[in-house]
């Protein structure tokens, strides 16, 4: 069993969480300890306690943005009008997780052991969520029944590569993907 962390140490690991991601946006998965200390207000002692390598961090970070892209999709669902907004509002979350997250790409592909279950934990969260939401909108008759969910991720996941490029909107172009998946009428 692991001993439960003091939650003076969870708060500090969530931070350094948060406080890593912004660095990522900012400045790729090599943004130095350093940085990503100083943004969480605490000491690079503290920071190597929670993350002891690099790729530790990256796959922290990963894995809480894939937690946060999950839990989302069941309150948008309860707090959205229709089932079609609480797709596109979750799809919206995704889009951000996927362009955000300069140069992890990359850090995954890497052969370091440690990346190699993400991807798998990647579809294993987020799939099931795309899938309720999409049944949601399905059953409300709102979006076409002959898109699958791994087909909308994919589908997202596609139109957001290349959204580095300043002449490409990434976002704009996923917007009517998901309009083009309401029934039309």
């Amino acid at each position: 069993m692991v001993p439960r962390k003091r939650a003076d140490a969870r708060r500090n690991e969530e931070t350094l969480l948060e406080a890593a991601a912004a660095a990522f946006v900012a400045s790729g998965v090599n943004v130095p300890v350093r940085e990503i200390a100083a943004r969480a207000g605490v000491g690079v002692g503290t920071f190597y306690r929670h993350f002891p390598t690099r790729a530790d961090l990256v796959v922290a970070v990963y894995r809480h943005q894939i937690e946060a892209c999950a839990d989302a999709g069941p309150a948008l669902l309860a707090e959205s009008g229709t089932a079609h907004q609480a797709l596109a509002a979750w799809i919206d979350m995704f889009v951000d997780f996927l362009v955000t997250k300069h140069g992890l790409a990359e850090a995954l592909q890497s052969d370091h052991a440690t990346f190699e279950a993400l991807h798998g934990y990647f579809l294993e969260r987020l799939l099931p969520v795309c899938e309720r939401l999409m049944e949601a909108a399905r059953e409300a008759g709102e979006v076409r029944g002959d898109v699958s969910a791994y087909e909308v991720m994919r589908g997202v996941g596609n139109l957001c590569a290349g959204a580095d490029d300043e002449r490409y909107d990434a976002r704009r172009l996923v917007g009517v993907f998901v309009e083009g998946l309401r029934v039309s009428g």
